[in-house]
């Protein structure tokens, strides 16, 4: 399926060229424009540990539509070289659940991101590219100060990406949900390590 932002250039957030990688956009989830292409995504078994494997069409547009309503919480779909390639969603940790899992630090701000099921799979340092342009984008702002995520804690795969990229793993926490493991990539890490 295609999205209207595959065919229609939509403004960005922010755009990066990586060497060798390609030029990575990140633009704004337009819910109605978008719903096809995400809930193929997010209800494909590849995205089985982003929670929504049972979801209708109207339920995966009710879900992004509320998103867009909030102003601590964002969707943004990935294209890379124009072609939509993940599904990025930033949020504040003091305004989600996951903040009364944690002892929330301010600056915290918190991440999710879903690979398209076409994308990534076999192309060597795929995840990590979009990893650079990610962390670029949220710690251009400077009130961020430490990156947050809690990816499913069976998800072992996701959880030694981001062990690789720098992250500091936490506890593991409970959510209605799913049982998560939480980790941190300070600003001061990142700079220490780039």
């Amino acid at each position: 399926m295609t999205s209207e932002s595959a065919t229609r250039p939509r403004e960005a957030v922010h755009e990066q060229h990586v060497e060798g990688f390609g030029t990575v956009r990140i633009v704004p989830v337009d819910p109605a424009a978008d719903v096809d292409l995400i809930h193929g995504w997010v209800t494909g078994e590849r995205a089985r540990f982003w929670g929504m494997s049972g979801h209708s069409r109207d339920q995966v547009l009710e879900i992004y539509e509320y998103l867009d309503s909030l102003t601590t919480h964002h969707a943004f779909l990935v294209q890379r070289d124009g072609v939509p390639v993940a599904l990025f969603q930033s949020y504040e940790p003091d305004a989600d659940p996951v903040g009364e899992c944690y002892e929330v630090q301010p600056g915290d701000y918190g991440v999710h991101l879903l690979i398209s099921p076409a994308e990534g799979s076999a192309e060597r340092g795929f995840t990590g590219g979009l990893l650079t342009v990610f962390l670029s984008y949220v710690l251009a702002d400077p009130r961020w100060k430490r990156v947050v995520v809690e990816p499913d804690a069976r998800n072992s795969k996701a959880i030694e990406r981001l062990v690789r990229a720098g992250f500091v793993l936490g506890p593991e926490i409970d959510k209605p949900e799913k049982r998560a493991r939480l980790a941190f990539l300070s600003r001061d890490a990142l700079g220490r390590s780039g």
